[in-house]
């Protein structure tokens, strides 16, 4: 019995070691074959990096001309796959500045002084700069400069007039809009306000 009982041992202990022999050379298989996977070409890095970027959000070339060579992607090769891009229509800088300029006069009353800059950060040549900030005339801007002014008059009550001046045209002028066009819109607000004031002063009066 015992050396019956031996003889199980020895044959549990060989299957054992013959497991996990095919065991390691199963996974030493698995990681030779991902290891065997051939690697991405530059062309494909950045293409997957380009895909990726511009599913996010909309991109200008020059944008994605810079993260590609953050990767350490070829000139060349950013380049061809770049153009290949404008295309079909992935790119187009156009595009984009017209929707930027959209997007953030309408959102934070941006001016097409503040436009421009940031439009010239991304990269957006210059004619399709000056192309998309056509869609705002001077009627509109001034407009928009005014809403902004309404809006923040009322924080600015209780300080003398012209601290009220400053700050509120600093606030236009940090938006980029022209220093006349802001004292011009500025002034006019206070005197509306003014009025109002004295009308109401003129309705509440004994003699009215």
């Amino acid at each position: 019995m015992e050396g019956q009982a031996r003889g199980q041992g020895r044959r549990g202990q060989e299957l054992t070691v013959r497991e996990e022999q095919e065991r390691g050379g199963r996974a030493k298989g698995g990681r030779e074959g991902r290891q065997e996977l051939p690697p991405q070409s530059p062309e494909e890095q950045a293409r997957a990096i380009c895909l990726r970027l511009l599913t996010g959000m909309p991109r200008t070339r020059r944008q994605l001309e810079e993260a590609l060579a953050k990767r350490g992607i070829p000139d060349e090769v950013s380049q061809e796959v770049l153009s290949r891009y404008e295309e079909v229509g992935l790119i187009d800088d156009a595009a984009f500045a017209g929707a930027w300029v959209e997007s953030r006069h309408r959102g934070r009353g941006l001016a097409r002084r503040a436009l421009a800059q940031e439009l010239r950060t991304k990269g957006v040549h210059t004619t399709l700069v000056q192309e998309a900030l056509e869609q705002l005339d001077s009627e509109q801007e001034e407009q928009t400069a005014r809403e902004l002014v309404e809006r923040k008059l009322r924080s600015t009550r209780g300080l003398d007039r012209d601290k009220r001046i400053r700050r509120l045209a600093g606030m236009l002028a940090r938006k980029g809009y022209p220093e006349g066009m802001a004292l011009r819109v500025v002034r006019r607000a206070l005197e509306t306000e003014d009025q109002g004031a004295d009308d109401a002063d003129g309705l509440g009066s004994p003699g009215y």
